[in-house]
């Protein structure tokens, strides 16, 4: 935290780790005058917009298809083969998502299958979102589901059996029993989801973007490496690093006030 001071001072390499001397509010009127930075910054809001609306609902909904499973064999296999990815290194999947959608690729061949023309999809901006998300998808959505099981686990059988009584099918059950027994737990990974909101994915975006997909590939995380080590202005990235810490504690702040006021649930 000591070190966030530098983006107060005037750093330079072998010099004093806390800077040379203050320039106060310099660095920060430098990126918010750069039009860069709010490229970068749109390109942030709208992957992590993007990663929030698909990675948080979705393990609600394979927990919730999971917990009607009765073959235990069967729910055992899908839980696996879902949580499998989650394991795999950031690399490694980069690595597959390459190789599937290089030019020699898998996708690439059932395009030419069908009789369209290969499509050169990591060099494409208006595909890296849509790229970047799937990914996320299949990586994060079957580990996420875990802590949804654990949560199901505790509602009471009885609820279940007074809805049946009161001729609630198997969606009212899930409505008015399933849904509001997961609610804490809900509530309480949507704020922490929200805290990380502007910490997008930076190894996977930096393993799979390239200069020509930076339009909407590049976001604060990769443009904050390209600039503090690649161009050696520390100063300036830890100026940009603190804007995006400050608005990352707002976000939690904001989300757990609106929360505990609204369902009553929050983290403090």
């Amino acid at each position: 935290m000591l070190g966030n001071v530098i983006a107060f001072r005037r750093f330079r390499p072998g010099g004093s780790i806390f800077g040379e001397y203050w320039v106060g509010l310099r660095y920060f009127k430098m990126f918010l005058a750069d039009p860069t930075f709010w490229n970068v910054f749109t390109n942030t809001l709208v992957l992590g917009g993007l990663t929030l609306l698909f990675c948080f609902p979705l393990p609600i909904v394979l927990a919730l298809l999971l917990n009607e499973v009765r073959a235990r064999r069967l729910k055992r296999f899908v839980q696996s083969v879902s949580y499998l990815p989650h394991f795999l290194s950031i690399v490694i999947v980069a690595a597959i998502v390459m190789q599937l959608l290089s030019m020699d690729g898998t996708v690439n061949q059932f395009v030419r299958a069908a009789g369209g023309e290969e499509i050169a999809f990591l060099q494409r901006p208006e595909w890296f979102r849509t790229i970047y998300v799937s990914s996320e998808v299949w990586q994060t959505v079957g580990w996420g589901t875990i802590l949804y099981l654990a949560a199901l686990t505790t509602i009471d059988d009885d609820l279940y059996e007074a809805a049946r009584i009161d001729g609630a099918n198997r969606w009212r059950q899930t409505w008015h029993v399933t849904l509001p027994g997961i609610r804490p737990t809900m509530v309480t990974l949507l704020i922490l989801n929200i805290g990380t909101f502007m910490a997008v994915g930076f190894e996977k975006i930096l393993l799979l973007y390239n200069p020509l997909t930076y339009p909407t590939a590049d976001v604060i995380s990769t443009y904050l490496f390209r600039v503090g080590f690649a161009s050696s202005n520390f100063s300036y990235a830890a100026a940009i690093g603190l804007f995006e810490a400050v608005i990352g504690l707002v976000l939690v702040l904001s989300a757990n006030l609106i929360a505990r006021r609204t369902v009553g649930t929050s983290l403090w």
